[in-house]
């Protein structure tokens, strides 16, 4: 079983028990993380091809170690100005361990419901309505504007 995962802005194909080196990561080293951008999931030839991603897949893996990578070296030179720069950069990395694939999360998600709260005003019942599901239930009228004044042609 493979998946093909994005982690920290790039794609990498993971195994179970497999370690792979990304980007930093927030987290402290043995700390375990989940990662849910799953783009495609192989169980025993059977594929799921995720749109863009597959729902309730996921991917758990533990922190080994917080690591720089190797320096490399940006040399540029112009011939016969005199012109030389050189500049060293080292990648900041997180090695982690992929511990578990899952096809479908332990976590359900529910759609929320939109609130209602109902206030006691002077023996009558009002309601208020959130502000989000006020934004659906109004519809917004476009008024016509008059067409300007140089734009209307005289014959």
């Amino acid at each position: 079983m493979y998946a093909i995962v994005e982690i920290a802005g790039q794609q990498f194909k993971v195994e179970k028990d497999q370690k792979v080196y990304v980007n930093r990561l927030e987290g402290k080293e043995g700390s375990k993380v989940a990662f849910d951008n799953i783009l495609l999931l192989n169980n025993a030839g059977k594929i799921l091809l995720g749109d863009p991603s597959v729902k309730g897949a996921s991917v758990e893996a533990k922190i080994l170690k917080h690591l720089k990578d190797d320096k490399v070296i940006v040399f540029k030179k112009k011939r016969r100005k005199g012109y030389k720069v050189k500049n060293g950069h080292r990648q900041f990395l997180t090695q982690i361990m992929v511990e578990n694939i899952l096809e479908k999360a332990k976590k359900i998600q529910t759609k929320a419901k939109p609130e209602v709260k109902e206030e006691k005003v002077s023996d009558k019942k009002t309601k208020t309505v959130s502000p989000k599901t006020l934004k659906d239930t109004v519809k917004k009228t476009a008024v016509k504007k008059p067409a300007a004044k140089w734009l209307i042609k005289k014959v």
